[in-house]
């Protein structure tokens, strides 16, 4: 069989003739393999798959065709006809490489159109062996997909199964909840240490004088707004769901935390009217079905190769309108805006962890100001409601850039750094006597049902407040546990 195959490559090597779809189909193959490969979790829905499918290979197909053919019928043209192919081959396979790796970048995309071109004129007597290279590209990439696709067809949500019937809780009190996520605000006493050294007794009044309960010491579990906000929505923990090396994003994150999840399905069998509010289409890059009843990002608005910070809403403005126009309702909102922030994502894109500090507190310092008029206006509006304020992460001050949470860190302020966060809660009557056990993420919604439903039995059930790491340096690769459940710093390898 093998052989079989050797002899028809040979063959189409020394073949004279022109073949432009099978030209079209291996400038665009790779291209596409290859952008799935470092992007699946960013393009792993079929809108989007149908959509790569024809800009990568179904147009270029058209293209070709149209462009042999038709130059093929002016015989003005016919001494060209042997350029036709490799020019559009190799033009067309930089372009594709190009917005596959550096986006939309024009200066980039002229140069290697232009490199592509000269190639083409040069090499224009090997595009066949130029095409065998470019499948036999794409073979060895899309071998590398086969874990992912596995990993899609395969994917279980058992782990989401809660341990109780808190998913059938019936609500006692229905106050309107705003759940406002400030991304990488560091919680209230962290920022006080040493590595942050900030005070930040201003915001914390404001929040005081509007009868919030600030939370010291409280952390996330997951080092990424997606790890730890599918585990918050999902009231479990998932330790990275045996993440493979070279993995930047938990699989399936974004379809659960705006899609099904169990703290969404518990608000509406209790009658909640849910609406997310983002600043960023981050948490929607890869089109996910969203659940919530109104989300104020279209995907009319979100590009197909979105990286998620292209468009740029007016949270405030878009939550205060939301408000007035469903007075009737009972109403949950999930509200996200990316700032803070944390400290630079790479060892090339930081300058050094005492500007990135500098950085992070200036942002701090305007997530402050958002948050007080944010808050004010909610007051305003909706006296009795009950407001969240938590963040996802911490903000990685002290670090150099947020990378090197993936290597193995031992001293407590680094792994800390990682993983503070704030929560503040304004109760819409005195907080209940089990909010001590509020410690991490993953327990909030478990808390917040149990006081809603007024039924403590389902605080038997408490995850672990236990925070986890992927550590790529510095140890075997593989999850390990950071925090333990006393609050101590650790480095236990965790396998299921």
């Amino acid at each position: 069989m093998l052989n079989n195959l050797r002899l028809k490559v040979i063959a189409f090597i020394d073949s004279k003739k022109n073949r432009p779809i099978l030209a079209a189909f291996a400038s665009g193959l790779y291209p596409l393999v290859y952008y799935y490969n470092k992007n699946f979790t960013l393009v792993n829905s079929w809108t989007q798959f149908f959509y790569f499918v024809f800009i990568y290979l179904i147009l270029p197909a058209v293209v070709f065709y149209i462009c042999y053919n038709g130059l093929k019928k002016l015989r003005c043209f016919n001494k060209y006809l042997t350029y036709i192919i490799p020019v559009l081959n190799l033009s067309v396979f930089a372009f594709l490489i190009v917005i596959s790796t550096y986006g939309h970048d024009i200066k980039v995309i002229i140069i290697a159109i232009i490199v592509a071109f000269i190639l083409a004129i040069l090499l224009r007597k090997q595009i066949n062996k130029i095409i065998v290279f470019q499948f036999i590209l794409s073979a060895l990439v899309f071998v590398k997909l086969i874990p992912d696709f596995h990993r899609h067809i395969t994917y279980s949500s058992v782990w989401m199964e809660q341990p109780d019937d808190i998913e059938e809780a019936l609500f006692k009190k229905k106050p309107n909840i705003y759940v406002i996520q400030p991304d990488g605000y560091a919680n209230f006493s962290e920022l006080k240490n040493d590595t942050y050294n900030f005070d930040n007794s201003v915001f914390e009044s404001f929040l005081s004088d509007k009868n919030f309960k600030l939370y010291d010491d409280f952390r996330s579990n997951y080092n990424s707004t997606l790890s730890s906000n599918t585990s918050m929505f999902a009231m479990k923990h998932h330790q990275y769901n045996n993440p493979k090396p070279g993995t930047n994003e938990l699989y399936n994150s974004r379809d659960i935390i705006v899609g099904k999840n169990p703290v969404i399905s518990i608000l509406k069998k209790n009658d909640y009217k849910t609406f997310l509010i983002l600043e960023k289409s981050y948490l929607l890059v890869n089109r996910p079905k969203i659940e919530y009843d109104y989300c104020n990002i279209d995907y009319s608005e979100v590009s197909y190769q979105s990286r998620g910070f292209e468009v740029d809403k007016q949270v405030t403005l878009d939550v205060e309108q939301a408000i007035k126009n469903n007075t009737s309702s009972t109403n949950f909102f999930f509200i996200e805006k990316i700032s803070p922030g944390h400290v630079a994502n790479s060892k090339a894109g930081s300058k050094g962890k005492t500007q990135e500090r500098m950085n992070y507190l200036e942002a701090l310092e305007a997530s402050n100001e958002w948050l007080t008029d944010l808050v004010t206006r909610i007051e305003r509006l909706d006296k009795n409601s009950l407001i969240v304020i938590v963040a996802d992460h911490g903000g990685f001050v002290g670090l150099d850039y947020t990378l090197q949470c993936k290597e193995k860190q031992t001293e407590r302020d680094l792994v800390y750094t990682i993983f503070t966060s704030a929560l503040a809660i304004k109760w819409p009557g005195e907080a209940p006597a089990f909010d001590d056990k509020l410690k991490s993420n993953v327990n909030l919604f478990r808390v917040l049902f149990s006081y809603l439903s007024e039924d403590e039995t389902y605080l038997d059930h408490l995850q672990d407040d236990k925070s986890y790491s992927v550590i790529e340096t510095g140890a075997p690769y593989g999850v390990y546990e950071l925090i333990n459940e006393k609050g101590e710093v650790v480095f236990n390898a965790f396998s299921k």
